[in-house]
């Protein structure tokens, strides 16, 4: 039997340990991205521009995927007016740039916009610039979801079943090469073995046939696009598709060569064991199959990309080896072995500690991996990305609950088989001699008879004795049931996790509500500062524009008003700014007249919060006077 703690604290134990971890990670995170978001763009959204511009620039918080339609800028006709597809500005990854024809008339033009993030999930958006002055505009765009469309929902499917397969896959291969290779000798386990595979095989031609219209929004028919399908195949999610289906034809024949040893595998007369270098062959394999998910989903873009890949990768075998073993495990339980014999004890226990191996795996991956895509408490009920993962990891711990009393029936397994493959010894009769008389009759007990022990129980008529082996029956039949319940669950933990796969991490969310929000507020911050020398030509006001107001670089411009309202002209004028709490400053703008108005082009603040300007005008060789006034500098959008 397993040593260490029972299987129910051991169970507790883990869930305590998830809860302190997440609580340590969640609270203390730092900003990140997965899915990508427009962090900027050239014209504004909502800007009046007085000349049209030739053309339009999107920035975006990480590498995007260009097609044809990626960027389409409409006139308030609805007319195309971009006449060539997008491209990548100055060879920047995370750009998009379309030229605009000829001279634009005024009114209000739509830009809509679709990209492919690096995490593979297709963003879209639009805003509205206009030149001149504002206009109604007939132009029309898709304000759903990127992921509402036919495509998209067949797409989803498929990579459910490709999950699916994965597990199916992975989990049978990993009992028969680790647990019990006689289960290699068991019809419904080499079937199980063939319709992972299987499932693997249709779901990424289907997924790779499926990625245009899936990135572009179009219909079904253009899965045979032949354009279409040469983007998939030099994309990195096509390549990964590609790489998936090698990886799979390798398998296939792994798998045909080694049938003939499965099958002579079930003769427990003659036991064999497939060898290291068959495991090492599986293993490399189930490796490479989850690399082409890692290398194409949410590891794929963000902080931590080198850890995070091999972290998602044993994430995904973990998995497989966890949820997708527990299906062979059912099925051995409800089908005798090929001799008609149950499966050992030990066979049980080899896969309990295997898959709570993979349990631990599981807890440590996720709680990384959660804190990569969520990053705070709070995400966890305010965002898509946070509630479903709130339901997956309640899923996992009633997985978990209901695996303790698994792990308990496996123990009492173990504990009850020695004595049940003991076969009941009867000792051998012994013959006793009893003195007789001589002459007396023979009596029953005076004749030689076999003794035996007494009967167990006394022997009484009437009373039950258990059979041999009845309590390991016992602790088959409720380990049967409880598998079979976490085999169940294990199809709502898959659904559940193929459903996070497409949802926007929580961290992208709040950039891209952080973008929103930056976008409505000024682009500048105007603040009029007052002064007065005590005469009647020593007083009036001074305007200074800061541009664009947050952390970084700002320009700085002012204007000196005469008491009268007219712009006045003054010798000096002196600006500097300090951070109060912080002790930071002052920081000198070095203004420069301008003729007419002062100004200072690299003004750069280091942080957020109430800043005081310090305002020196002066008016002649001896009359000058230094004025104070607040403004709130903002943090940089990304930087929040």
């Amino acid at each position: 039997m397993h040593a260490g703690l029972p299987p129910t604290r051991r169970t507790l134990t883990v869930v305590a340990l998830v809860a302190t971890v997440l609580a340590l990670l969640l609270g203390g995170a730092g900003s990140a991205f997965a899915h990508t978001s427009l962090s900027a763009s050239d014209p504004a959204e909502g800007t009046v521009l007085k000349t049209a511009p030739e053309q339009v620039t999107l920035t975006f918080t990480e590498s995007v995927g260009l097609s044809d339609d990626s960027l389409r800028v409409l006139s308030p006709d609805n007319e195309r007016v971009n006449p060539r597809p997008a491209q990548h500005a100055d060879d920047k990854g995370n750009t998009a740039r379309v030229a605009l024809s000829g001279k634009l008339p005024q009114g209000t033009y739509t830009v809509a916009w679709r990209v492919v993030s690096a995490d593979s999930h297709p963003i879209s958006g639009a805003f509205i610039f206009s030149v001149g002055k504002p206009s109604g505009t007939t132009a029309v765009v898709a304000t759903g979801s990127p992921d509402d469309t036919a495509a998209s929902r067949i797409y989803d499917f498929f990579r459910y079943v490709a999950y699916s397969g994965l597990a199916l896959l992975v989990g049978a291969a990993a009992f028969v090469l680790v647990c019990w290779p006689t289960a290699g000798g068991v019809r419904p386990v080499r079937r199980l073995l063939v319709a992972g595979w299987g499932a693997l095989v249709v779901s990424t031609i289907a997924l790779f046939l499926l990625r245009g219209p899936y990135e572009t929004a179009g219909p079904l028919t253009s899965a045979f696009d032949l354009s279409q399908l040469g983007r998939t195949l030099t994309g990195r999610p096509g390549g990964a598709l590609i790489a998936r289906l090698v990886l799979l034809a390798v398998a296939a024949m792994l798998l045909k060569r080694l049938s003939v040893r499965l099958r002579g595998l079930g003769d427990e007369s003659h036991p064999r064991d497939l060898g290291p270098r068959v495991r090492l062959a599986g293993s490399l394999l189930a490796l490479g199959l989850a690399l082409t998910w890692a290398a194409a989903e949410h590891a794929s873009a963000g902080i931590q990309v080198p850890l995070a890949v091999p972290v998602a990768v044993l994430h995904l075998l973990a998995m497989g080896v966890w949820l997708g073993g527990l299906i062979p495990l059912v099925i051995i339980l409800r089908h005798r072995a090929p001799d008609n014999g149950e499966i050992p004890a030990s066979a049980i226990a080899r896969f309990s500690t295997l898959a709570f191996s993979a349990v631990a795996v599981l807890v440590g991956t996720g709680v990384y991996q959660s804190w990569r895509q969520v990053g705070s408490w709070q995400a966890l009920s305010t965002t898509s990305y946070g509630r479903t993962l709130s339901i997956k990891i309640a899923a996992v711990v009633l997985v978990l609950c209901v695996a303790s009393f698994s792990r308990r029936w496996t123990a009492c397994l173990i504990h009850e088989a020695p004595p049940a493959m003991e076969a009941l010894t009867v000792p051998e009769p012994k013959h006793v001699r009893v003195a007789q008389t001589v002459g007396a009759p023979t009596s029953p007990a005076a004749t030689d008879h076999p003794s035996t022990p007494d009967a167990p129980g006394g022997g009484e008529p009437g009373h039950d004795v258990e059979p041999p082996g009845f309590e390991a029956d016992r602790y088959r039949r409720r380990l049967r049931r409880t598998v079979a319940a976490e085999a169940a669950l294990s199809v709502l933990v898959l659904a559940i996790t193929t459903l996070l796969t497409g949802t926007q991490p929580s961290r992208a969310a709040a950039a891209e509500m952080a973008a929103a929000a930056n976008a409505q507020e000024p682009q500048a911050k105007v603040v009029t500062i007052p002064f007065d020398m005590g005469t009647a030509n020593h007083r009036g006001t001074v305007q200074i524009t800061l541009a664009p107001g947050r952390v970084g670089e700002n320009t700085v411009e002012a204007v000196v008003f005469s008491g009268d309202g007219g712009i006045a002209a003054v010798p000096e004028l002196r600006l500097t700014l300090t951070q109060e709490e912080l002790g930071i400053g002052p920081l000198d703008a070095r203004l420069k007249n301008q003729k007419g108005y002062w100004a200072a082009y690299d003004l750069r603040l280091p942080i957020a919060g109430e800043w005081t300007m310090n305002l020196t005008v002066r008016t002649t060789e001896i009359d000058q006077v230094t004025v104070h006034e607040t403004i709130r500098i903002t943090s940089s959008p990304r930087l929040r």
